[in-house]
C-alpha cells in the first residue's frame, strides 16, 4: 500500500456519498433508505464524539440505573439510547424502535412515521467504556408489513428478512477467509459449555490433523470481536452454556445484523440448532447462541453439534 499517496486522497468516500451513489442506480427509489442510514450515521457521529471526550465530559461510569437486561446502565449507555432513537424518529422514516436499553418498544407517532422498523444496540460493549477498549453501535432494518397500524410482529421476524444491518465501532469493505487462524470465545465459561462446544475448542488449541492450533483473540466487545473476524476470519462463539441455556446475545439487535453482515462477507452465523437468520424471535429481547465467522471454521462445529444429535 502507498501510504503517502493515500495520505492526500483528494476523492474521498464517505458512507453518505456511498449510499447517494447507489441511490442513483435506482430511479424508482424515493431516497426514503437513503435518508434513514443518514440519521443512522448521525447518531454514530454524536456517539464517536461523545466517546472520544467521555472522561473529559464525564461520560465515564454507572447512571446509577439498570436497564431491561439486568446490566448496570454506564452514563454513555443512557446517552447513546436517547441520541439514536430521537435521530430515527426526527428521520420521519421509522415506525417502531427496538433498543437493548428499552423495555418496551418505541411506536412512533403517526405524523412522523415511516415503513421501516430499526432495531439496535446504541453502544454494544459498553462494560468497556472505562478502559478505553473499543465499542461500537449495532443495528438491524425491517421494512413493516403491508396495510394496518404497526405492530410488534413487524419486527419479530426472522433475520433473513432484514434488509440492511452494520455496524459502527469506536476507539481505535470486508470480505472473510473461508477458514481462519483465530477463534474467540470467554474460556472463563469453558467449565459450563455443552460438549461440541468443549471439543470444538480443544479442537483449535489441540489440532489432530497435522495443523497449527488456532490463535485465542478475545476483547469481550462484540463490535470489536466480530470486526476483527470479518477482517482476519476465524470464528466467534458465545455458546449457551449451564448458566444461561438460551445464550447471552440479544437476537434482534445482536445475533441477527451481525449474522447478516457475516453471511453478507461470505461467512455463517449458526445457533447450534440452526441457521441464526433463520430463527424466528417470540420476544424483542429474545436470547440465543451464536457461532459465526468463516464458512469451513462455522461447518467443523455444525459437524460436531450434529454428531451430538445422532448419538
Amino acid at each position: 500500500m502507498d501510504h503517502a499517496a493515500d495520505a492526500f486522497r483528494t476523492d474521498l468516500m464517505t458512507i453518505t456519498r456511498f449510499v447517494l451513489n447507489e441511490q442513483s442506480k435506482h430511479p424508482e427509489s424515493r431516497g426514503d433508505f437513503t435518508i434513514l442510514l443518514s440519521h443512522i450515521v448521525l447518531g454514530c457521529k454524536f456517539v464517536c464524539s461523545a466517546v472520544n471526550k467521555a472522561g473529559l465530559a464525564k461520560l465515564i461510569g454507572l447512571a446509577g440505573e439498570t436497564n431491561v437486561q439486568g446490566e448496570e446502565q454506564k452514563k454513555l449507555d443512557v446517552l447513546s439510547n436517547e441520541v439514536f432513537v430521537k435521530a430515527l424518529v426526527s428521520s420521519g422514516r421509522t415506525c417502531i424502535l427496538v433498543s437493548e436499553e428499552d423495555e418496551e418498544a418505541t411506536f412512533v407517532e403517526s405524523s412522523l412515521r415511516g415503513r421501516y422498523c430499526v432495531v439496535f444496540d446504541p453502544l454494544d460493549g459498553s462494560s468497556n467504556i472505562d478502559c478505553g477498549v473499543s465499542i461500537g453501535t449495532i443495528f438491524g432494518i425491517y421494512t413493516v408489513k403491508d396495510g394496518g397500524e404497526p405492530a410488534l410482529d413487524d419486527v419479530l421476524q426472522p433475520g433473513k428478512n432484514m434488509v440492511a444491518a452494520g455496524y459502527c465501532m469506536y476507539g481505535s469493505s470486508c470480505t472473510i477467509p473461508k477458514k481462519g487462524k483465530i477463534y474467540s470465545v470467554n474460556e472463563g465459561n469453558a467449565k459450563n459449555w455443552d460438549g461440541p462446544t468443549t471439543k470444538y475448542v480443544e479442537k483449535c488449541k489441540f489440532p489432530k490433523d497435522g495443523s497449527s492450533p488456532k490463535s485465542l483473540r478475545y476483547i469481550g466487545s462484540m463490535v470489536a470481536d466480530v470486526h476483527r473476524t470479518l477482517l482476519y476470519g476465524g470464528i466467534f462463539l458465545y455458546p449457551a452454556d449451564k448458566k444461561s441455556p438460551n445464550g447471552k446475545l440479544r437476537v434482534l439487535y445482536e445475533v441477527f445484523p451481525m449474522s447478516f453482515l457475516m453471511e453478507q462477507a461470505g461467512g455463517q452465523a449458526f445457533t447450534g440448532k440452526q441457521r441464526a437468520l433463520d430463527l424466528l424471535p417470540t420476544n424483542i429481547h429474545e436470547r440465543s447462541p451464536i457461532f459465526l465467522g468463516s464458512y469451513d471454521d462455522v461447518e467443523e462445529i455444525k459437524a460436531l453439534y450434529a454428531a451430538e444429535e445422532n448419538t
